[in-house]
């Protein structure tokens, strides 16, 4: 007995020891000597803070205060991303008349369009996507340089003061100088669209540092905005005002919203759900792996850092199924879908010449659009990225089938779409696809990294995107020439 007792106290003695050689705790051993020389890099030494058998756990202590109110100002701050592109793209018959032959009298609807005309969609695309996906990359690359303040409110209020120079011309006469108003209007959506995807990317790599729901959130307003952009000129033309009064109303709903992103977030930045995210929230810490006879519970983890080059090669598969994704899309949309007309065109009716482009072009478009991102938050497939690469390409066949459908600008293109009911399907079809793969794509690339890693994937996703849209725009001035 005597001798269990003795042997006890060695033990206890021993281990006592070891833990004033370990440091008491685990995970927070380190090494008593840095690797030097020649082969020896930062990046090595940061692999030596996550090692597969280390243990990983997960911490939360998320208020509950401002969760809702958060996820509510995500879904407006995703409208406002777009609040640009879609209030541009869809006063097409604001610009139409801006860019008409002035020496004609009246706006007849047989009438050819001009050179402007027809090629402002094309060129707004091309200019918004081009400063767009700039700007992304550079926020990627040196947007850790730059307050998050200054990249949500200061592109907020210049999107703000943007919108007011919009809605000033639109009581300005540039019938004398419709050239350099079209250079100008170019200029507008450049800065315009810098200005929101500085934002977007800022707001999306938010987005990452926050659950899942809260990315969805973002997405799905995006596809939102362009449903109550397209409600909203709808309900403008109702009144029958004239492209100048219509236009007017419009572009100061869009002030409108951008004004109530800067006010919604100004109030968001001081609750405590937010903040907690904002600072790091839920983080995976590492325990260490190296034995220890510690008896103490607690444990401090190690934060890690997301290296660029280890992110790339676990979701470059999703950035190229998004970029070709969006590729697709931009080529067709709205550039050349916009010089489509109904079959009945020739009655000059009040849907054939008001209604059908606004509702058929934008309205259905992004309610497909976004009942497609839904769809995909709820049923989540496919996880597979191969099998959405093939969704992706299979999907292409609708390209030649827009270009053969139904329009006055056919020159060397056959016409073989003719119905309206068979353009508006086609439509249905690829609005639903686009919203379902890309909620699908922004869904599955943060879960293929680690919690550490989320939000780079996430930027690295949007500028993946903005690059498709680049691509396609690019696209979309050949295919409006093959017409």
């Amino acid at each position: 007995m005597q001798r269990n007792d003795d042997e006890e106290r060695l033990i206890e003695s021993a281990d006592q020891d070891d833990e004033q050689i370990l440091g008491g705790e685990e995970g927070s051993f380190v090494p008593a000597f840095r690797p030097h020389g020649p082969d020896y890099d930062m990046e090595d030494e940061r692999c030596l803070l996550e090692r597969p058998e280390d243990e990983v756990v997960l911490v939360s202590n998320a208020p509950e205060t401002g969760k809702l109110y958060t996820y509510v100002v995500f879904y407006l701050l995703g409208i406002g991303t777009m609040t640009a592109w879609n209030f541009f793209v869809t006063a097409e018959d604001y610009w139409k008349y801006k860019f008409r032959n002035t020496t004609l009298n009246g706006t007849d609807p047989d009438e050819e369009l001009t050179p402007l005309q027809k090629s402002f969609t094309c060129d707004l695309a091309l200019t918004a996507t081009i400063a767009g996906t700039t700007f992304l990359l550079l926020n990627a690359i040196y947007g850790n340089r730059i307050s998050l303040r200054v990249k949500m409110l200061g592109t907020l209020w210049c999107i703000l003061v943007l919108f007011g120079v919009t809605t000033g011309f639109v009581e300005v006469n540039t019938d004398a100088w419709q050239e350099q108003f079209f250079l100008i209007t170019l200029i507008i959506v450049v800065l315009l669209n810098s200005a929101a995807a500085t934002m977007s990317g800022a707001l999306y790599g938010i987005a990452g540092l926050f659950p899942s729901e809260f990315i969805t959130a973002v997405v799905s307003g995006q596809a939102l905005g362009g449903i109550l952009t397209a409600l909203a000129f709808i309900l403008v033309l109702a009144f029958d005002t004239g492209p100048n009064t219509t236009a007017f109303i419009f572009f100061i709903v869009g002030g409108v919203v951008i004004l109530l992103c800067i006010v919604c977030y100004m109030i968001l930045v001081r609750k405590p759900f937010f903040k907690y995210y904002l600072e790091g929230g839920d983080k995976y810490k590492v325990i260490s792996a190296i034995p220890s006879h510690s008896r103490h519970e607690e444990t401090e983890g190690v934060t890690l850092e997301p290296i660029m080059r280890k992110v790339m090669t676990k979701i470059y598969l999703h950035a190229v199924c998004l970029a070709l994704l969006y590729t697709t899309t931009l080529s067709v949309y709205p550039a050349v879908t916009v010089l489509m007309q109904s079959e009945h065109s020739a009655s000059h009716t009040e849907w054939t010449d008001v209604y059908y482009l606004p509702v058929v072009n934008y309205l259905i478009f992004n309610c497909g659009d976004y009942f497609g991102r839904l769809l995909a938050g709820w049923l989540e497939r496919p996880i597979n990225q191969n099998t959405s690469l093939l969704l992706i390409v299979v999907r292409m066949i609708f390209v030649p089938f827009f270009l053969f459908s139904n329009t006055s600008v056919h020159i060397f293109m056959p016409t073989l779409v003719e119905h309206d009911y068979t353009f508006i399907a086609m439509m249905c079809v690829f609005a639903l696809s686009n919203g379902y793969l890309t909620n699908i794509l922004l869904i599955m690339a943060p879960r293929s990294v680690k919690q550490h890693e989320k939000e780079l994937a996430s930027s690295i996703m949007a500028a993946a995107l903005s690059v498709g849209m680049a691509v396609g725009s690019l696209l979309s001035l050949c295919f409006v020439q093959m017409l």
